[in-house]
């Protein structure tokens, strides 16, 4: 098997299947590989507080900590651990308060809009660093499975066209965006089906500033591996949030998606299914290679 140096990773739907769930698997899991020196990247459009309720680092040796990061807030936040396993910042997207207060009344502008001309009612969370989370599939429960589950996207395709939308979800993309453009913001919406996520940055951010940020310790680009499971393709060339992994700067390396639902992914993406069990068993597996080979 391949030995991978850095491992980047979506969190909920493919290292635990919900944040309520025990995160005890994942950290046992991910434990060996940071002793041995794999650094290991959780890239999620949430906030610190919200992987394993903000205690996940706490889980390991503040030596082998140093080998964790965290891309977080769709590209505002990323946080790694120096050798005493204290928190330290690399650089993100952080708009300032008059530019995050314009976002947030391009979101209101993107509710009033389908409230208005489709009786389409939505929710909107705020309180996010850098980006909104408008909920366009309200009557659409996930349980505590907060991630993309199939079918998913043919409930929310239906619901548009009952209200009469029939410009699908790209077209929700490209409201939202021409929205943020009238209050002279140039805004980046992605999707998972049920919610648009708008705002500052994408994962794109996260990973290139992390990788960016690893390459001098390697003396050059690490060998790479991205595991997520929403890379799939939610209207035409409009895929899920894990897919923004992809970038200039990481096309070329292997990306792996841990989802059962069919459809079309980007042609970089492996769909392996298996869902969090698979995700963790490569980790295992990678554990035993770097041991066997000495780290």
């Amino acid at each position: 098997m391949r030995k991978y140096e850095v491992i980047f990773f979506d969190w909920d739907g493919t290292a635990v299947l919900s944040r309520k769930a025990p995160a005890d698997p994942a950290a046992q899991a991910m434990a060996p590989l940071l002793a041995v020196g794999v650094k290991l990247v959780i890239v999620s459009g949430t906030s610190f507080k919200n992987i394993d309720g903000g205690n996940l680092a706490n889980r390991f040796e503040p030596e082998h900590r140093a080998n964790l990061y965290f891309g977080l807030d769709r590209g505002a936040n990323n946080y790694g651990f120096d050798k005493s396993g204290n928190t330290i910042s690399i650089p993100g997207v952080i708009a300032d308060c008059e530019k995050t207060q314009a976002l947030h009344e391009a979101c209101f502008d993107f509710h009033m809009k389908l409230l208005k001309e489709y009786g389409l009612n939505t929710d909107i969370v705020f309180c996010r660093d850098n980006y909104c989370k408008i909920d366009i599939g309200s009557d659409i429960s996930r349980g505590d499975n907060l991630f993309f589950s199939g079918g998913e996207l043919e409930q929310v395709s239906m619901n548009l066209a009952l209200h009469g939308y029939t410009e699908g979800v790209r077209g929700l993309i490209t409201l939202a965006e021409s929205l943020g453009r009238e209050r002279n913001l140039s805004l980046k919406a992605t999707t998972d089906a049920k919610y648009i996520e708008l705002g500052f940055g994408t994962k794109s951010d996260n990973v290139d500033a992390i990788l960016t940020y690893l390459e001098p310790g390697f003396g050059g680009v690490p060998d790479c591996c991205f595991w997520g499971d929403e890379y799939l393709e939610m209207d035409d060339g409009i895929y899920g949030s894990d897919s923004y992994m992809i970038t200039e700067k990481t096309k070329t390396f292997e990306f792996f998606d841990v989802s059962d639902a069919d459809g079309k992914r980007p042609a970089q993406v492996l769909q392996l299914g298996g869902g969090v069990e698979r995700f963790l068993s490569f980790l295992r597996e990678q554990s035993s290679v770097h041991i066997c080979s000495g780290g």
